[in-house]
């Protein structure tokens, strides 16, 4: 029997009545009932049905907040700001440069003859589609800048189409690809070349097991049907293979990866003819990736045997890790990229999960000799982009109350100006954000950033945003989203935790929240609410607890461990089902950071003991739930919310609601357009706010 959800306007409706069937699996001599398996089948009539049935409901739930109208108007308002990327020179001398006026649906990559100069338009995103849900993934300049290929994914799907025009007349040429995935285009001589998997059964393209990656190369002018398979490894379908080269197109790269948590590398000179790849790494517990070369030099960033990360140099004739030499070695924080600019070498750090960027020169003397920080606008986020030989270049920074704001920065004097600052309808002055830091279950001291009003009374009774992530080595660092501000200025708090799983701390802070030791990014988010309230920030009738993807799993995790110290849960695109995770579309590739139900039966017991689907107890009272998920999802397949709502449904014996939310032409949330955003979040935020007992 379905539960009840309590409408706004006083009507209580039952939720759609969801059937179960006898599906029972075994694990190792224990038997798993899986009674909504049957919701699995995207491309089946009755699941349809339940997803009518389901958003029928939660629309009018949602319809009937009193200020969800209201919440939306704000929105967009605050929404409704100029947002100016980092300009980039190419070798044709031009400069490209992503903007957004507002409210575009998707940005728009314009051209300029200089960075201050006019700009034209040179690809917008917004004209491929009505509704913008045509994205653009990616762009690649061949060597002279003479064409590019892009890159584009409708609905949100992770399968991208590639198309290539002309630089300088924009015209599209006739090369068009399909079904490529996880991809960029590699170009060498008159083609490129692009990863993708076979083509999909028809009707199953959103949740089939994606296996057997190849690379294949395009010639410019010919047909798909005339790529030929560069590369393929039957004897390892469930592995990741992509082709990159170098600006120059003298080195082409190999990259393998899906069997742990790094990569094996391969080099090939491609100046050499019948030159074959050369393996360059034997260790795929190791991430390695090239970021520049110069002649024979191959500059690579990795994590072999530095877990905090290292710059080393590489020559192609002699690439192996044994003769790798230090450009910057590995110190006691993470070093979390570089930029090769001028005569020098821009390193940015995460201290506590803040940048904090220094110039290094990159000569013959040794790093350290040459060392100056550059002074940022505050603790927050920053990204560097420059070109060798250029006395200048430009970076964006962000920070919790601070939207992306764009500095070029001289590179001999390291004084920064600002090169394209936003204009809000919003004054975030009377905001600010502190960092404080707590001990988990097991003593770890946790991060944790606070955003809210200047002059926050701690009575206990502040509504609470908080949000975390904690896997897949995925850092969260101080940024800016105008999405929150509305929350903020109804006097909420947005507090992000700096979760084991995460890379903030290198990767050993990344494997204590992995596999069997997954439990610690639970007990860290856990700690973290029990410590707000503790400390007289909020309490559980004022704590919502949100995240995606891995971060959906969070939320169901501590949902079912902790049902009484939540209000409201906003599990988003979630992994609910850790016993079946792997069986679905790329989820095997996760497998280094959860291990599977088919590991061993220590594997499948610690799985079986977290997994949300699996840990639903029925009559539990558990908080107001909102959960979130895509038709068109195909990272994490909607069986997953599927199969967690249904039961959460059956299970749940309080008043509060246990809602689904099912968008329809989007996925896992990147390239989503900005209007189905707005209303996504105008739901998410007034039903935070309407089960918090607030008003907006």
């Amino acid at each position: 029997m379905a539960g009840i959800a309590i409408l706004a306007g006083g009507c209580a409706p039952k939720l759609p009545q969801t059937r179960t069937d006898g599906t029972v699996d075994e694990y190792f001599g224990t038997k798993v009932a899986d009674p909504y398996r049957w919701l699995e089948d995207d491309n089946s009539p009755e699941t349809a049905r339940w997803v009518e049935a389901q958003n029928r409901v939660t629309g009018h739930y949602l319809k009937h907040i009193p200020f969800r109208k209201k919440m939306l108007s704000r929105l967009k308002e605050v929404s409704n700001y100029g947002k100016v990327g980092i300009p980039v020179r190419h070798k044709n001398g031009k400069w490209y440069q992503f903007r957004n006026d507002g409210l575009q649906n998707q940005s728009v990559m314009y051209e300029m003859d200089s960075p201050d100069g006019e700009a034209r338009v040179f690809l917008d995103p917004n004209t491929l589609s009505d509704d913008g849900t045509v994205a653009l993934k990616g762009t690649y300049f061949n060597h002279d800048c003479s064409l590019m290929a892009y890159s584009i994914s409708r609905s949100g799907s992770d399968w991208e189409e590639i198309f290539v025009m002309d630089v300088k007349t924009g015209k599209l040429l006739p090369d068009h690809i399909e079904w490529a995935k996880f991809t960029g285009a590699a170009w060498h001589g008159d083609g490129f070349y692009y990863s993708a998997y076979g083509i999909p059964e028809e009707g199953h393209e959103f949740s089939v097991k994606n296996e057997g990656h190849k690379v294949f190369y395009h010639r410019i002018g010919t047909a798909q049907s005339e790529d030929k398979v560069f590369f393929e490894n039957p004897a390892e379908p469930l592995r990741f293979y992509v082709l990159q080269t170098n600006d120059e197109e003298t080195m082409a790269f190999l990259f393998e990866d899906g069997a742990d948590v790094g990569n094996n590398l391969y080099v090939k000179d491609l100046r050499e003819e019948g030159s074959k790849f050369i393996q360059m790494t034997r260790d795929m517990g190791n991430s390695c990736s090239p970021l520049e070369s110069d002649g024979d030099k191959i500059y690579l960033f990795t994590n072999f045997g530095a877990p905090m990360n290292r710059l080393v140099v590489a020559d192609i004739h002699n690439p192996s890790y044994k003769n790798w030499k230090d450009v910057i070695p590995e110190s006691d924080c993470v070093l979390d990229g570089v930029t090769f600019t001028g005569d020098n070498i821009i390193a940015t750090y995460m201290k506590d999960a803040a940048t904090h960027a220094y110039v290094f020169y990159n000569g013959d003397k040794p790093h350290t000799d040459e060392l100056r920080e550059i002074a940022l606008p505050g603790l927050g986020s920053a990204g560097f982009v420059g070109k060798r030989g250029e006395p200048w270049c430009y970076y964006s920074f962000s920070s919790f109350t601070t939207p992306g704001t764009v500095y070029s920065l001289n590179l001999q004097t390291l004084e920064s100006e600002v090169y394209a600052a936003p204009k809000t309808a919003f004054d975030l002055s009377d905001f600010e954000s502190v960092q404080v830091f707590f001990p988990s279950k097991d003593g770890t001291r946790i991060p944790m950033f606070l955003t809210y009003r200047k002059g926050l009374k701690l009575d206990g009774n502040n509504p609470v945003y908080l949000y975390g992530y904690g896997g897949f080595d995925i850092s969260l660092t101080p940024g800016f989203s105008a999405m929150r501000v509305p929350f903020l200025e109804a006097g909420g708090i947005y507090a992000q935790v700096t979760l084991r799983g995460g890379g903030e701390y290198g990767e050993a802070w990344h494997l204590s929240g992995t596999k069997m030791n997954k439990q610690n990014v639970f007990d860290d988010f856990i700690s973290a609410a029990q410590w707000l309230i503790d400390n007289k920030y909020t309490s559980p009738a004022k704590l919502a607890i949100v995240g995606g993807s891995n971060g959906g799993l969070l939320v169901g995790a501590c949902m079912t461990q902790r049902p009484d110290l939540f209000a409201v849960a906003i599990p988003q695109v979630g992994v609910m089902d850790m016993l079946r995770y792997h069986k679905f579309t790329i989820g095997w590739n996760w497998a280094p950071d959860y291990g599977t139900s088919e590991d061993s039966e220590e594997m499948f017991r610690y799985l079986l003991g977290y997994s949300p689907l699996h840990n639903l107890r029925p009559g539990t009272v558990y908080p107001a739930t909102l959960v979130t998920t895509a038709d068109h999802d195909d990272r994490v397949v909607p069986a997953h919310s599927f199969k967690f709502a249904a039961t959460l449904q059956a299970c749940n014996a309080g008043p509060a609601p246990t809602l689904i939310r099912i968008d329809t032409k989007a996925g896992h949330g990147g390239g989503k357009p900005l209007a189905k955003v707005l209303e996504e979040q105008a739901d998410i935020y007034s039903f935070i706010l309407y089960n918090l007992g607030e008003k907006y």
